[in-house]
């Protein structure tokens, strides 16, 4: 059987001894240790009959590195929306490379990408074990963020100019995306310069990586939003109580959210299309549920239905990463829910959420501050080895390498046919009917 390992970019070889060697307690992972892609038996008995099975490369600590510790200075950057955990990371990443490698020289650039060009007006902030110790407990980044791309030319003359080696990118797919762009730029130049990237994503959407931080914590905190929704709808007749959550593409959060909280009658996500009117329709089908049930408690991710409230032949409108701006989908279904029904004459009270922003902003809870940890220093482990052009992520409940190509080719999303989106079906005992085929 044939082992094929993904490969990862490198600055060349390893000159010096880690100084975790001769550490009482300490253990190394070799370069050929990888972790199998493939879960399911059909799946390997069909890679093993088309060439080979395929691994990633395992995180942690090698016992030589690239750099020496002694004169490198290195810089963390956070990019796009907030979320759970950030902080967490910026510490794990600090406190790393400040005790257990010796590097003293860590600067933090200031509101994302745009803090980080040549002409900046944002001075970094001098980071050490000691000034990040307590921001862990704090929601959002000390570091500021910030959306768009930047020139990569741009951000490498800034590196340059402050020596940095090896720069961490915390971010989603369009930071990743411009951390590639800054990989790819100073390999053009010959330049030995790391570029290692954290993947941060509430929405749980990056490729190869079994889940984003910051994702477990989103869904708890959706938890308390929904036992509020279901209060409000039995609090009135044919109460609706109507939650948007985040998921622009990818309805993980409304699905284990959904899954989490039991009370949830209806489920939309932007990977299973809806239909609004007519028989079996979402509209006919709530009317039904309040007659029998009095009360309907609605989850629907931010990215749902866009198809039905974007007007024909209107042209998108697109952020500063270059995401198209989504139309509101709540206020979209909350204005349908009560034109339908004073329309058939049966009264309604919808109560409609929107806690995206509340979410995005609270301390990691206890299991993302964990996984932020061990992200943090397996980016370090990655970037003293002179690994570039990768993210550390998890995959089989182990952390390993990924190319940054591989994970933002395409997005991840939540399968209509995997055991996920049955099981939101299972739960919700709402309609196949309710959806397009």
């Amino acid at each position: 059987m044939k082992a094929n390992l993904v490969p990862i970019e490198t600055l060349g070889p390893c000159k010096y001894d880690s100084p975790y060697l001769g550490r009482e307690g300490s253990t190394f992972i070799s370069d050929q240790e990888g972790v199998l892609y493939e879960v399911h038996q059909r799946e390997i008995t069909d890679h093993c009959e088309a060439g080979g099975l395929t691994f990633f490369e395992l995180a942690g600590p090698r016992k030589r590195i690239f750099y020496n510790p002694k004169n490198l200075t290195c810089g963390i950057v956070t990019c796009g929306g907030l979320c759970p955990g950030l902080n967490n990371v910026i510490r794990a990443i600090v406190r790393e490379l400040n005790e257990h490698y010796g590097v003293t020289d860590i600067l933090g650039f200031r509101y994302g990408y745009s803090g980080l060009t040549a002409n900046s007006k944002y001075e970094p902030l001098r980071l050490d074990a000691d000034n990040v110790d307590e921001i862990h407990d704090q929601g959002g980044t000390i570091l500021g963020s910030s959306r768009g791309a930047q020139d990569a030319k741009s951000i490498i003359k800034a590196l340059l100019r402050r020596r940095v080696k090896i720069l961490f990118t915390v971010g989603g797919d369009g930071t990743m995306k411009g951390a590639k762009a800054i990989a790819d730029y100073k390999r053009e130049k010959k330049l030995d310069i790391s570029v290692v990237a954290i993947p941060k994503t509430i929405d749980n959407d990056i490729n190869y990586v079994s889940r984003s931080f910051g994702f477990e914590t989103a869904v708890q905190s959706s938890m308390d939003i929904i036992e509020n929704a279901h209060a409000e709808a039995k609090g009135f007749p044919n109460g609706v109580g109507l939650v948007k959550f985040m998921g622009r593409q990818s309805g993980f959060i409304a699905a284990y959210a959904t899954l989490a909280s039991g009370d949830v009658n209806y489920c939309l996500i932007p990977e299973v299309p809806f239909i609004l009117d007519g028989p079996g329709g979402f509209l006919e089908s709530l009317k039904n549920r309040l007659k029998r049930k009095l009360h309907a408690v609605i989850v629907v991710a931010e990215g749902a239905g866009q198809e039905l409230v974007r007007k024909p032949g209107e042209k998108a409108e697109f952020d500063p990463s270059g995401n198209i701006k989504l139309k509101d989908i709540g206020v979209y279904l909350k204005t349908e829910i009560e034109k339908y029904f004073e329309k058939i004459k049966m009264e309604v009270n919808v109560k409609y959420i929107d806690p995206s922003y509340i979410i995005r902003s609270v301390p990691a809870n206890s299991m993302d501050s964990y996984y932020c940890l061990i992200l943090g220093q397996c980016a370090v482990h990655a970037g003293m080895t002179g690994r570039t052009n990768m993210l550390v992520g998890s995959w089989n409940d182990h952390l390993i390498h990924v190319p940054i190509s591989m994970a933002t080719a395409e997005k991840k999303r939540v399968n209509p046919e995997r055991r996920l989106w049955k099981t939101v079906m299972e739960s919700t005992v709402q309609s196949y009917s309710m959806f397009r085929k």
